[in-house]
């Protein structure tokens, strides 16, 4: 047997202190998982189970430039811990979800928040303002066994040297083994899914020339830049 083409080279994740890649198979985000995000998106985060959408393995973005993207003039950063998995399963208990983590990276899901609003208020899915192209930056991956699993801690994201987003992650609503335990009824959890937790207060657009620094406490930094 062979393909009709050669198929899309495998997405990977590098990982630190090492010359070994992280292949990633799907991506998972979890929506409005800090309290105060979630009020200023005009939702009560006491009524809401956790919900969750995805982006493609082929959105992440490796490099320090991200392209603004084409027919949004709302282009928004909302800077998460994003989790690995090294394993996974169906409705995996909370008590033993942290077995399935191999590890810990610092992202940006970026947003055309005008497209997202478009298609909520049609009832429609939000791919077309989430699962874009470069729209899933991220760094390299940290393993557990080397930096613990973080549970507190500052995250935060400077815009032009001003800082734009800030909180810590023991504000999470829904915390890492609830979100995988949650997300493993809902599907089978594989090794290589990457799960990007939630993002706090104070997101907000983004215009071609702007420099990010993201920053989540005992994981890593992220740098970019729009062009």
């Amino acid at each position: 047997m062979t393909y009709v083409f050669a198929p899309q080279p495998i997405p990977t994740l590098p990982v630190t202190g090492t010359t070994q890649l992280f292949p990633v198979h799907r991506i998972y985000c979890v929506g409005r998982n800090y309290e105060e995000h979630a009020r200023e998106m005009g939702h009560d985060p006491k009524k809401e189970a956790p919900f969750f959408f995805q982006k493609n393995p082929g959105n992440l973005l490796l490099g320090k430039t991200m392209p603004y993207p084409d027919k949004t003039n709302d282009f928004h950063f909302e800077i998460e811990l994003v989790v690995a998995l090294k394993s996974g399963g169906k409705n995996i208990a909370a008590a033993d979800a942290m077995q399935q983590v191999y590890g810990y990276a610092v992202g940006l899901d970026m947003t055309r928040r005008d497209l997202q609003s478009d298609m909520k208020k049609a009832g429609r899915p939000w791919e077309i303002g989430k699962a874009f192209e470069a729209s899933a930056p991220c760094t390299a991956l940290h393993p557990a066994s080397a930096i613990g699993h973080p549970t507190k801690g500052a995250i935060w994201v400077d815009v032009n040297g001003e800082r734009r987003q800030t909180g810590d992650l023991a504000q999470m609503i829904w915390d890492i083994p609830n979100q995988i335990a949650f997300l493993s009824g809902l599907f089978e959890l594989r090794a290589g899914d990457l799960i990007f937790t939630g993002t706090p207060a104070g997101v907000g657009a983004v215009k071609k020339g702007d420099k990010l620094h993201g920053h989540v406490d005992g994981v890593d930094d992220i740098h970019i830049s729009v062009v």
